[in-house]
């Protein structure tokens, strides 16, 4: 009987890890891109959901499986179906919580998960930023309007009141060439960089990137990180990298 319980119970070990693996690929290739998944804090809670179902599906199965038992066919499949749903439920949540927009704001860029967008005035927002892309977020800027005081008072107003910034509001966002002029005045030397983090690791990374000459902020839900840019390629975003920006 050992033996049936040891092939039954590696069967479902394999099919739990083949999904597994190309769930992973899916989070980790396509909707948190190294090194958001750091950013965001999403890679711990996703590798424990994962290890739970892929060990707690197949461990149940080995203690049920009995080939002669007349409820095995009814007892697999409430394995298998409570499995899927936990399983559903946490890649749901990944996926409503995934990197929708970086987003210019002020003087740096903020990571704006899929589920912190203010959706309030989602129609007056340009029809490319009216929906949130499957394939991995993409770089924006939210522009105040300065022309109309009563909406800059109110969009001031929401964010202080009610932690809603600019940069959660689709209706604000434009293409991030439209402020490469203000991105250009806020961006820093990277020299700064060598008072927050290691020296070594900073000459690691910029050693990459030899054109880059300044950098931005990028403000996470997480941990903080830094957007490389070359100010030589008319303030071209380079990368975003994993050092500390203050």
């Amino acid at each position: 009987m050992f033996i049936y319980k040891l092939k039954a119970f590696s069967w479902h070990l394999l099919a739990s890890i083949t999904i597994a693996i190309i769930s992973l690929a899916i989070v980790l290739l396509v909707w948190y891109p190294q090194p958001l998944y750091q950013a965001t804090g999403v890679g711990k809670i996703f590798l424990v959901m994962l290890g739970i179902d892929v060990v707690l599906g197949p461990l149940l199965t080995f203690i049920v499986y009995k080939p002669k038992k007349k409820t095995l066919k009814f007892d697999l499949a409430v394995i298998i179906l409570l499995q899927l749903t936990a399983f559903t439920y946490g890649f749901y949540h990944i996926y409503d919580g995934r990197p929708a927009w970086i987003v210019y704001n002020v003087d740096r860029f903020d990571l704006v998960k899929n589920n912190e967008i203010d959706s309030r005035k989602l129609k007056n927002a340009l029809p490319e930023y009216q929906k949130v892309s499957n394939s991995g977020p993409k770089y924006i800027a939210a522009v105040i309007p300065t022309d109309d005081r009563e909406i800059s008072q109110q969009i001031l107003f929401d964010e202080v009141g009610y932690g809603i910034a600019p940069s959660q509001r689709p209706e604000l966002y434009q293409p991030l060439d439209k402020v490469n002029t203000l991105l250009a005045e806020k961006a820093q030397p990277v020299d700064k960089l060598y008072n927050y983090n290691d020296k070594v690791e900073v000459e690691k990374i910029l050693s990459q990137y030899p054109t880059v000459s300044s950098y931005l902020p990028l403000k996470a839900s997480a941990l903080n990180m830094v957007v490389l840019i070359d100010k030589k390629e008319s303030e071209k975003v380079v990368e975003i990298v994993d050092l500390r920006p203050w």
